[in-house]
């Protein structure tokens, strides 16, 4: 709490209070889950009971990310605003609370756990600049790529439908890239990439390197119109516009919370963290899938892409695209 004199000016909350939400108390272990969350809601109360609601609260991220649970997506929030709509103060009780809060998280990606070693070891340092990607000519991408290293091909997901490298990844590089890579990709695996111009080498670099992925051998120098003009193989896969009925079975890779909220009639579901773990459960035949706009979806189709499935479509702008346009939804 930051204090001139009696009259306090902000607060410095971390964790405790997120817009919208709190930072998630499962990620230490589950013996520690329950009483975390009592301590959240005991924070929030007693220690803030006198400060006023136009206090501004700076925390240490926003809500949104898989490391906390709550609906916003801002920086910073009031005391005020958060008495309202937070969980943390509307919630009858503190009993209500918890229980309310834990049943609402979701899944996260798997190197959350991974990082705790990394960050008590020392994370390499790298200083100001980081290292530049090597630029690869087709031929030796090509032969990295059949020695074992995973191409992650970062453009937009209808650059990616339209022409792509046979076996290739796509997540698009967007805040999310670091989320996703970590979630689906193993953190000892040689990373190849595949990037459009006007994406921004050094943000892929930061990404790959702030989760500790370091085996980064190199992009395609100039990009997949290398890879055409070498006549090398190139794999497509279909986008459907929400006019269009679904191809097949539509597979919604969201998360179990967005699901709930409303999904397409007969869809399937199974969140993107499972596809590949999952993927014997996924009907066969053609399939649709989406997500809330479609990249994530596109990352599903080329997971599966590369396990042999055929027919796959990928809903242009997702399950909010299908909404906007007074598709059926169904809930439950």
């Amino acid at each position: 709490l930051l204090l001139d004199g009696p009259k306090p000016l902000a607060l410095f909350s971390g964790g405790a209070v997120l817009p919208g939400g709190a930072a998630r108390p499962d990620l230490i272990g589950p013996e520690q889950t329950e009483p975390l969350a009592h301590d959240l809601y005991r924070s929030a109360h007693k220690p803030l009971t006198n400060l006023p609601d136009d206090l501004p609260v700076y925390p240490t991220h926003g809500a949104g990310s898989f490391c906390s649970a709550g609906v916003g997506g801002q920086r910073t929030t009031t005391l005020g605003k958060e008495r309202n709509q937070n969980l943390l103060f509307s919630a009858a009780n503190e009993g209500v609370f918890v229980r309310t809060f834990l049943s609402g998280l979701g899944t996260y990606p798997p190197y959350f756990l991974r990082l705790r070693t990394v960050n008590q070891r020392g994370a390499r340092l790298y200083g100001v600049n980081p290292p530049e990607l090597a630029r690869l000519s087709a031929e030796d991408f090509r032969r990295h790529q059949a020695a074992g290293a995973i191409a992650i091909d970062v453009r937009p997901l209808v650059d990616f439908a339209g022409g792509h490298i046979p076996g290739s990844l796509s997540i698009a590089l967007r805040p999310a890239f670091a989320s996703w890579l970590g979630w689906i990709v193993q953190a000892d695996r040689p990373l190849l990439f595949v990037r459009a111009a006007d994406q921004d080498a050094r943000d892929l670099v930061e990404q790959c390197l702030k989760i500790g992925y370091e085996n980064l051998v190199g992009e395609l120098e100039c990009g997949i119109a290398a890879w055409r003009a070498a006549e090398l193989p190139v794999s497509t896969i279909a986008i459907r516009q929400v006019s269009d009925e679904p191809q097949g079975v539509p597979l919604d890779v969201r998360q179990a919370s967005e699901w709930a909220g409303g999904h397409i009639p007969g869809a399937q579901h199974l969140e993107l963290g499972s596809v590949l773990a999952s993927a014997g459960a996924i009907p066969a035949g053609p399939l649709t899938i989406y997500c809330g706009h479609g990249e994530r979806a596109m990352t599903a189709a080329s997971l599966l892409e590369a396990q042999g499935r055929e027919s796959l479509a990928v809903l242009d702008g997702g399950f909010d695209a299908w909404r906007s346009a007074d598709r059926p939804v169904a809930i439950g």
